[in-house]
């Protein structure tokens, strides 16, 4: 099959993926809405969390995302946050085009993990992800301006989201500024289980 640029996240049922600020980014709201995911086996053992956890259709939606994906894309908030929160070993464990202005040599990490930093747009960076990705997918791991940037670019062929039982109010609303005029969706599949709906969607040009 032909390889596909996709993004996953978790979205509140208000639409938000993220609280406003960075320094909330593991507080309580946060944790809400990623709670599905903290207690599935292949999170733990990906970030080295020790043995156990849950087994089910919700791992394998983890374990499935992960298996795809062989280079991913993110912004410079989100590289930010994550410099400070994510472990050594860096739970990619492939190459990561960060999208910048900041002039950096590639970071890499234990595990896998490579950071390169991208000055010339997100084309640039998503052809690169896209070499490097060889016969697996391309994923656009955040935030939600860099996944808003690349849908209205029309450069994403799919998305999925986890849409978890929590209202932020506020904070990284994922559409907030979509092309809705040049965007369209095609409902491709929905799931639910006990912490978590997932929904999937291909993404179409929109035509009059």
């Amino acid at each position: 099959m032909a390889q596909k640029v996709f993004f996953s996240v978790s979205m509140s049922l208000d639409g938000f993926i993220a609280p406003e600020s960075t320094d909330e980014l593991m507080g309580r709201q946060w944790m809400e809405l990623q709670r599905w995911v903290f207690p599935q086996r292949f999170f733990r053992e990906n970030l080295k969390l020790g043995g156990g956890g849950e087994e089910g259709r919700d791992n394998d939606i983890l374990r499935e995302t992960f298996e795809r994906t062989g280079a991913s894309v993110m912004g410079k908030r989100m590289f930010d946050a994550g410099e400070q929160a994510w472990p050594e070993e860096a739970p990619f464990h492939t190459p990561v085009f960060v999208v910048t202005h900041e002039k950096r040599d590639p970071w890499e990490r234990p595990g896998g993990t490579t950071f390169h930093f991208v000055n010339d747009g997100i084309e640039s960076a998503l052809d690169q992800a896209r070499q490097a990705a060889g016969d697996r997918d391309v994923r656009i791991a955040g935030g939600g301006m860099t996944i808003l940037e690349y849908l209205n670019a029309g450069l994403v062929d799919e998305f999925s989201i986890g849409l978890s039982p929590v209202l932020f109010g506020s904070g990284v609303r994922l559409f907030d500024g979509v092309d809705a005029a040049r965007v369209a969706l095609e409902p491709t599949g929905s799931e639910s289980s006990p912490r978590v709906t997932h929904l999937t969607y291909a993404v179409r040009e929109r035509r009059a």
